[in-house]
């Protein structure tokens, strides 16, 4: 009797009991599901990805460690990568954009308006805004250390450049043309592109670990890339990972930044808000839309465009006014106004080798696997 007594009141506290409160599942699952088998699968040793939406930072991780060593520290969201070609837009493409609201550079004014010796061998005709667009004509790329040893030889070799299609009938991304870039922004400034970005951007919006030419006490912090076997000068080679940067004493108008996710979280804010941070204008708002409107070739005025007829690596999701750039060494911004989106990749997948080129395949997935955790496929929300 006792024992069918105690089993009968069992049930009942069983039956009366409060469940006990479920735990909110994780929407971003998915994201880290994707970047941890990647690590796995060797696309990358580690990544540390964000994601801004509605003004609002809904992810910030981070995920593997500096190498595919047991022993490497694992990273961090303040972990440093080197940025590569995210140099382009978010350094001399945001100095330019300041620079014409001040009416010191005419994009639409021919190269050697600031640069006299460039108007050689039939680039005459080849403007800033060709430069930004990518349409210029200028080759790709050189291996400058082939024949250069200072930064003068490097100017001075890409004022020898010829065309190698008519200007402004073709495009071809260009790291020439943005060192050219680069150059115009020093002599029309009369300051380094570093002291530019840090006078106008880096310290008044306190990015306080975006920076060129890391000192030897940051490197533990920073993400390692692929050793530099070509380095031939007897100067110490900087540590950007780009071979015509280090050229340029780890500063240049195509790349050498290096930054975090939480930093860049900052800059694509600051844009996302029209140009203002903090009770600070960076840029007026129609010169954001000006820089970020669409030009053939699925390029704007110094940043890619999503295409809107082939693949994307942002994607099949974001809008067809999506704008941003992708970078060498595995690190990428896309900001989409329409669905008030940005997401911000660095990784270092060219440690240990650039040959690993498996982040191609990554990173369209993972923007739309964002874009499937925030229910935003098919439209703005």
């Amino acid at each position: 009797m006792f024992n069918r007594l105690l089993i009968t009141i069992t049930c009942l506290c069983l039956l009366c009991a409060k469940p006990a409160p479920s735990v909110a599942a994780d929407p971003f699952k998915a994201v880290d599901n994707l970047v941890n088998e990647s690590i796995r699968d060797g696309v990358f040793p580690s990544a540390s990805i964000a994601v801004i939406h509605k003004g609002t930072v809904v992810y910030h991780r981070a995920f593997g460690k500096q190498t595919y060593d047991r022993q490497s520290p694992p990273v961090t969201t303040t972990t440093i990568y080197d940025l590569a070609s995210l140099t382009k837009p978010i350094v001399t493409t945001s100095i330019a954009m300041q620079l014409v609201e001040h009416d010191s550079l005419d994009i639409n004014a021919p190269v050697s308006h600031y640069l006299p010796g460039f108007a050689r061998n039939g680039k005459e005709k080849i403007t800033i805004k060709n430069l930004l667009l990518h349409n210029s004509g200028l080759r790709a790329h050189r291996f400058f250390i082939e024949s250069c040893k200072t930064p003068d030889e490097v100017y001075e070799a890409i004022s020898d450049e010829t065309p190698i299609v008519p200007t402004g009938s073709k495009t071809i991304y260009s790291d020439l043309g943005f060192i050219t870039l680069g150059n115009v922004i020093e002599t029309i400034t009369a300051n380094t592109l570093e002291e530019n970005f840090s006078a106008r951007f880096s310290v008044p919006l306190g990015m306080h670990s975006t920076l060129f030419t890391p000192s030897l006490t940051t490197l533990k912090n920073i993400a390692p890339t692929e050793k530099d076997s070509r380095w031939t000068l007897d100067i110490p080679r900087p540590l950007v990972h780009d071979h015509n940067a280090a050229l340029l004493r780890g500063v240049a108008g195509h790349a050498g930044l290096f930054s975090t996710t939480g930093d860049l979280i900052i800059f694509a804010t600051m844009l996302m808000q029209h140009g203002s941070y903090g009770g600070k204008a960076f840029f007026k708002p129609e010169t954001i839309t000006t820089f970020t409107q669409r030009h053939p070739g699925s390029r704007a005025l110094g940043w890619d465009l999503r295409s809107i007829d082939g693949p994307s690596s942002s994607g099949d999701h974001f809008s067809a006014k999506a704008y941003g750039h992708l970078g060498f060494t595995g690190t990428s911004i896309w900001i989409d106004p329409e669905k008030d989106l940005a997401v911000i990749t660095l990784t270092n997948r060219v440690y240990p080798t650039s040959d690993n080129i498996k982040i191609r395949k990554f990173r369209p997935k993972l923007h739309n696997t964002v874009i499937e955790c925030l229910g935003l496929r098919g439209g703005k929300k």
